[in-house]
């Protein structure tokens, strides 16, 4: 008998896969069923770009390897785009980068805890957190410590409990501002403090994981604790791709800048793994112009702010406004079932602080047919991630259902 390896055997198994199982085939069976759970916009990318890969599927070099880091004229494109949007000069910080070029963010940030953590090194991650940061740390042999936060500080983490977290052992801290789950950035105020707090531990690496970064749909816009103190680049990672902000995710190109020497591992790294990414898209980028990126998500913006308005309205109805918080970015909200009458039908007493997230959405799910994921995997128990980027009609309805579920005595 074939016995899988202990590294195998030790990843969790995602608790949405069996609701979204029932899901399909509830909706196979006719049922009405409102999916929340997207994780990717529903629009077709920006019509400059299919063109720039329409075109390019004339070369044959669209078609052969890429090196394994990326196309040098690329990766330059990246880093300046980097600099361009983000308001900083990696040259004037006196720090030499390099970009890789991956198949997809995910891909990118599974190399960098590979290339980065040793067993027993210790990444803090703040609640709650991308699902995959925890399963990419122990695959690297690393242990997590977490940062809570909750629905009444809107989700950001408290910098003094984060420094509780850092001893001998940490290696990284992880970094996700824009957040999934919970749809907030992290304000200029809090980014100054971080980095106050970063000055304090000069062995510790972070990864900035900015996937998000051009979905803001209120203002302020995302700021980064590396812009006004540019010597932390040095040890930063900032990771960026087309997956959500070209509503691209299908097409797997994502990317890392940092210190070119560790940007030389990595690239060792993906080298025996999985070599240079999909050589096709990358040319079409080489001649994209990146300016075009906010024309093209202006519409799609202002539908995230009307589907925003549409939930705080709900919520006010339900008489829900304790766990009501202002989203600002990415297209994600989450529910705090701790405070509302739905958990009267699971708690068994009042100090029950048992996790029922994947039960509540599935009991959600077969009475009332809206699919929300459950906030376990992102370190968020009694929570359940939702996703504002259905239609206006579709999603106003899955949140009437959601409102009449969450406060059924």
């Amino acid at each position: 008998m074939v016995k899988l390896s202990q590294r195998v055997q030790g990843i969790s198994e995602s608790v949405t896969l069996k609701l979204n199982a029932k899901a399909q085939a509830l909706s196979e069976e006719g049922k009405q069923v409102y999916n929340l759970t997207a994780g990717q916009l529903p629009f077709r990318p920006i019509q400059d770009f299919s063109n720039l890969i329409a075109k390019e599927l004339d070369f044959l070099k669209s078609y052969q390897y890429s090196p394994v880091p990326g196309f040098p004229e690329l990766r330059k494109k990246l880093v300046e785009h980097i600099e361009k949007t983000r308001s900083i000069s990696f040259e004037k910080a006196g720090i030499e980068v390099d970009a890789v070029v991956g198949n997809g963010g995910k891909h990118v940030l599974a190399n960098l805890f590979s290339a980065l953590v040793d067993p027993d090194d210790e990444v803090v991650l703040m609640a709650p957190y991308w699902i995959s940061y925890t399963e990419m740390t122990k695959l690297a042999g690393g242990v997590t410590k977490v940062v809570e936060a909750n629905v009444f500080d809107a989700f950001v983490p408290s910098l003094e409990k984060l420094e509780q977290q850092m001893t001998s052992k940490t290696k990284i801290v992880v970094l996700n501002s824009p957040n999934n789950p919970s749809g907030i950035h992290y304000s200029k105020e809090w980014m100054e403090s971080f980095a106050q707090l970063m000055k304090k531990y000069p062995e510790v690496s972070i990864i900035s994981d900015e996937i998000y970064f051009h979905l803001n749909y209120f203002d302020p816009a995302p700021s980064y604790f590396y812009q006004d103190h540019p010597e932390l680049l040095e040890r930063t990672f900032i990771v960026d791709g087309i997956s959500k902000s070209l509503a691209a995710t299908g097409l797997r190109v994502g990317y890392v800048i940092g210190p070119k020497d560790v940007m030389k591992g990595v690239s060792r790294l993906q080298g025996q793994t999985a070599s240079g990414a999909n050589s096709l898209m990358q040319r079409a980028l080489m001649s994209f112009d990146f300016d075009k990126t906010q024309e093209y998500l202006e519409p799609i913006k202002i539908h995230l702010r009307d589907n925003s308005r549409i939930l705080r309205e709900k919520f006010r109805e339900g008489q829900l406004n304790s766990i009501w918080y202002q989203t600002q970015s990415a297209f994600y909200y989450l529910v705090d079932f701790s405070g509302t009458p739905v958990m009267e039908k699971f708690r068994k007493n009042a100090s029950d602080d048992k996790d029922y997230a994947a039960d509540i959405c599935e009991l959600l799910l077969e009475e009332y047919g809206v699919a929300i994921v459950p906030g376990s995997d992102f370190g968020a128990p009694n929570t359940a991630r939702l996703s504002l980027v259905p239609p206006k009609e579709q999603f106003s309805e899955a949140i009437s259902r959601l409102v009449d579920f969450l406060t059924a005595k």
